[in-house]
């Protein structure tokens, strides 16, 4: 399997990297978090996913703190400040809370009330500024994602993040096709369908066969295709190596029609799931 994922500008990140929703709240749990990540950064997995709406910027940006060129950092800009100005406002703020000179990727977290013109045209000009590398969309469905590289700069939308995992593949059915066709690749959260599929019986007899979870057939499934990351949590070093031994399962055609019977491709379009 191939192990990493190339955007539209050249940079080429691993295709499994670390999701941190919920991440950084807990006092309890920061410590152990804390290490998760930077061990995650240590072992490769670059792409680190936030969000203004995360709440947890700082801890990412201790997380990364010494390792910053080890990293890809990827941030979003909520809707309700996704206008031009909010756009170019939210990042900053997120670039103080992060630590950082530049974003590596930012994105639109999800549909809002402003229109689409005025966040590209903020986006595009961050990017022209240098504070962000790249930005994207993110839960947007193929209409939206055609309006939006309709737009002037539109085309320099570099990616698509939507939840995509065996108990939600809709996506398959166009959005990832045509995510493609445009040289666009997609961010998948939620792979493991937040541990859900970590308990399913096809998986689990699978899983046997690989000597693996079924958590780890999982993400194989998620990233067996050419343009996919998939940006699962780990809150813990040992559940980082598990997501991290992923990338060593390699799905064939037999445990791939078990997977389909089990969880059925989409044979219409359906509804983009998510945000």
């Amino acid at each position: 399997m191939e192990q990493t994922v190339t955007f539209p500008d050249g940079r080429s990140v691993c295709k499994l990297g670390q999701g941190t929703y919920k991440m950084g709240i807990s006092a309890a749990r920061r410590d152990d978090e804390m290490r998760a990540l930077r061990h995650g950064i240590e072992l490769g997995l670059s792409v680190i996913d936030t969000a203004e709406m995360y709440g947890n910027e700082e801890f990412v940006g201790e997380a990364i703190r010494g390792v910053r060129d080890k990293v890809f950092i990827v941030s979003k800009v909520l809707p309700c400040n996704a206008d031009y100005t909010g756009t170019k406002r939210a990042c900053e703020r997120s670039l103080r809370r992060l630590g950082v000179e530049r974003i590596d990727l930012y994105l639109l977290h999800w549909i809002g009330r402003h229109p689409f013109a005025e966040t590209v045209r903020a986006l595009a000009e961050l990017r022209n500024e240098g504070k962000i590398g790249m930005w994207g969309m993110s839960n947007l469905d193929v209409a939206d994602m055609e309006h939006i590289i309709s737009l002037p700069q539109g085309r320099e939308c570099s990616t698509d993040q939507v939840l995509y995992n065996l108990e939600s593949r809709g996506v398959e059915y166009d959005m990832l096709p045509w995510c493609s066709r445009h040289n666009m690749p997609v961010m998948a959260y939620s792979p493991v369908g937040e541990g859900r599929l970590s308990c399913n019986q096809t998986l689990e007899r699978i899983a046997k066969r690989h000597k693996a979870t079924p958590a780890q057939i999982a993400l194989a499934w998620t990233m067996r295709n050419p343009g996919i990351i998939a940006i699962p949590k780990a809150g813990s070093i040992s559940h980082v190596n598990d997501n991290y031994n992923s990338l060593t399962v390699t799905l064939n055609d037999e445990d791939l029609a078990h997977i389909d019977a089990a969880f059925p491709p989409p044979r219409k379009k359906i509804p983009l799931a998510g945000w």
